[in-house]
């Protein structure tokens, strides 16, 4: 199916964290003319939490109502918006969790969190949005990818894994298909189909429509050109661009090549192989985006002569006004690089991914040891769990952060548990969408961000909050505006 073409943004925001990268932040950048993406992790708990709380501004709820099924709307509302908020210290209700089968209910909430961001992503302009998924969460890619669709995405960035299968899912999900996505089980030498209908899903309602949807433009975030080579092989696993991001970015990034090597303060180690070809990767004639401690009017124009359309910003973003970011957190990231006494850390142990994984160290956060060791284990949103096959052949979903009992009951290694973070939870903290504990707990933040901050002194030189507008401007060469206060 053929995607409307516009002219290549020069500038792609990050999709980051859990709604870091949100609805307000993409539509800012959009709204100017460059590409504005959310985050398309975890929103259906993004969802069902803000519906919970209340939903400040009617936001939610507003675009509930552009659903082309409105019965599939009205079930989600039903079950979990409360009419302003549940009282504090209550805890929010739960979800029910994907799975290879019987997981319509989280199949149906996957796709309206997807269509809720993307659509107010994208209300009032006509700027590009896109969408940014992990391929490590196999099994919300399809449904997550068709709510997306059914909002108008027009971009859709994979990374986090071999997004090999994104091309051809989103051809079919633009004609509402059923697809098949094939799984990654740990003990089982082939993977496991399944399936996803969105005709099933939605009720069976979804309304038949005079023009098909718009098939967005598949963008591949890799690390080296030998991946992005081996994509491009088959007309099926051919993407329309690549972000070719370096371990200088922030969240996750990918591990050294060869046998992994750790320095003095715990981080990995990368050397030449790790550094990207750019030349092989402008050979292969497609599109592509430079990314990884890329904030700067310099690094722009760097990236342009050789040969790419522009560059991928995150931090610089996630530290502006329009970001998710709790105010605090973003505050003290600010206030703290500037400075010079933040430390961000390139942990090879937090992530349940086993991919490296950016964390600031800052109070009461679980970067610090005493944070983590208080916090009760608890796997209650299982977006990183992994199918594995346990020992009696029953299939298991298991995560290295869950409780170290359940986790080797399913057959994994208490080894591997050493040092995880529980990044669900705590990304979820992050934006201010916690979950509430007994005793009045609630859930602890995980921060993550690039390493390279160096933008802040030109941004903000006198320290000053920033916007989006003012990011856009700064990398475009537009003469700074006096700030007002903030």
């Amino acid at each position: 199916m053929a995607t409307a073409r516009r002219a290549h943004p020069q500038i792609i925001q990050g999709g980051m964290g859990v709604a870091v990268s949100g609805w307000r932040l993409a539509r800012a950048v959009a709204g100017r003319g460059q590409l504005g993406v959310v985050s398309g992790t975890a929103l259906d708990a993004v969802l069902a939490r803000r519906l919970q709380l209340g939903d400040p501004g009617g936001h939610m709820r507003r675009a509930l109502a552009a659903f082309p099924v409105p019965e599939a709307a009205a079930y989600v509302l039903d079950r979990y918006f409360v009419e302003g908020g549940v009282a504090p210290g209550a805890r929010m209700r739960a979800m029910a969790r994907l799975r290879t089968d019987r997981g319509e209910s989280a199949e149906l909430l996957t796709v309206l969190g997807n269509f809720v961001e993307v659509w107010l992503a994208k209300e009032g302009h006509d700027g590009p949005v896109g969408v940014n998924y992990l391929a490590k969460i196999q099994l919300a890619t399809a449904p997550a990818l068709f709510g997306a669709i059914l909002a108008g995405v027009d971009h859709v960035l994979v990374g986090a894994g071999i997004p090999g299968q994104i091309p051809a899912l989103a051809s079919a999900l633009a004609r509402a298909e059923p697809v098949t996505t094939l799984v990654d089980v740990e003990g089982d030498d082939e993977p496991l189909p399944y399936t996803f209908d969105p005709e099933r899903v939605i009720l069976g309602q979804l309304p038949s429509r005079a023009t098909p949807l718009r098939r967005p433009d598949v963008l591949a975030i890799v690390s080296l050109p030998v991946l992005a080579s081996y994509l491009v092989r088959d007309p099926a696993t051919r993407p329309d661009g690549f972000v070719i991001e370096t371990h200088r970015a922030g969240g996750h990034s990918a591990p050294p090549r060869g046998k992994l090597v750790l320095d003095g303060a715990g981080e990995p180690v990368y050397g030449p192989r790790d550094h990207p070809d750019l030349a092989k990767v402008a050979a292969l004639g497609i599109p592509f985006w430079l990314a990884g401690g890329a904030a700067h009017p310099e690094r722009l124009a760097a990236a342009r002569a050789l040969g790419a359309v522009g560059v991928q910003l995150g931090s610089v973003f996630a530290l502006c006004e329009e970001s998710g970011l709790r105010d605090d957190l973003r505050t003290e990231l600010r206030t703290r690089a500037r400075a010079g006494t933040l430390r961000v850390r390139n942990d090879p142990r937090a992530s349940p991914t086993a991919f490296p994984f950016k964390v600031a160290e800052l109070p009461g956060t679980l970067s610090e040891e005493a944070v983590r060791a208080a916090r009760r284990p608890v796997c209650d949103l299982g977006y990183l769990r992994t199918p594995a096959r346990s020992a009696s052949g029953a299939l298991v979903y298991r995560c290295a952060a869950e409780p170290i009992a359940a986790y080797v009951r399913k057959g994994g290694d208490a080894v591997d548990t050493g040092g995880r973070v529980c990044l669900c939870n705590g990304l979820l903290a992050t934006v201010g969408l916690g979950q509430r504990r007994p005793g009045g707990a609630v859930e602890p933040p995980v921060v993550t961000i690039g390493q390279d901050l160096g933008f802040l002194d030109d941004i903000s030189p006198d320290g000053r909050p920033y916007t989006a507008a003012q990011v856009i401007d700064w990398m475009s060469g537009v003469p700074a505006q006096p700030t007002a206060s903030v």
